[in-house]
């Protein structure tokens, strides 16, 4: 948590080809990233996140490597076992938060309405995922810290790297953002141009910066 809090961006991704994966976590890491989210959406997703939660601790001793996607305790458990830093979910499901919190890791559920941010928070979710973004707006966001301004928001879905975009999440109040494809562009990925985005990571975070303050 205190990862995400100083760099206010948590990349999403996933690969099933895992040197793929580990060159794309080096190039974050090496573009500021500190904390980074592997989504769990393909066959055999474990066995590449158990793989680099051992490469990462080799190369990227800074990082907290998460798992994404998850909505059920029992992928919870096993992320958890490979070695995940942090959870987190498209929905809130509170058996997840439970095996969670056994093992002090912290859960991020997916709300998509201010009522299921209330229950997580008294499920012990100290982040809450705002999801989709793109679907519920800054407005959103805006709106629910009116009344709930101790609530710590991630918005993920739609957000995109540039100053503009950015600009309105941070405003309206999002603690952190996550940003998945469009930080990944798949031409980029394909080409194996890494640096685009290490380059890019520096972008986002220093953008995010200015913000966040």
């Amino acid at each position: 948590m205190a990862k995400i809090g100083a760099t206010r961006i948590v990349p999403v991704f996933y690969h099933k080809d895992l040197e793929v994966a580990k060159r794309v976590v080096k190039a974050c890491y090496d573009g500021g990233i500190r904390a980074f989210e592997f989504t769990n959406r393909g066959d055999f997703a474990h066995e590449i996140f158990g793989e680099l939660v051992k490469y990462a601790a080799g190369e990227c001793p800074e990082l907290a490597l998460g798992v994404g996607s998850v909505v059920d305790p029992a992928t919870a458990a096993l992320y958890i076992q490979l070695g995940a830093c942090f959870v987190v979910g498209p929905l809130f499901n509170p058996e997840v938060a439970k095996i969670c919190n056994r093992r002090s890791i912290p859960y991020t559920p997916g709300c998509g309405s201010i009522s299921e941010v209330g229950f997580a928070q008294e499920a012990g979710c100290d982040l809450c995922k705002v999801f989709p973004g793109d679907v519920l707006g800054p407005k959103f966001v805006k709106g629910l810290l009116a009344p709930m301004p101790w609530s710590k928001l991630m918005v993920t879905g739609g957000v995109e790297p540039t100053e503009e975009n950015l600009s309105a999440w941070f405003k309206a109040g999002v603690y952190c953002v996550g940003m998945g494809s469009k930080l990944f562009p798949n031409d980029k990925i394909a080409a194996g141009d890494y640096a685009y985005i290490t380059d890019k990571c520096r972008e986002v975070l220093a953008c995010a910066a200015s913000l966040a303050k």
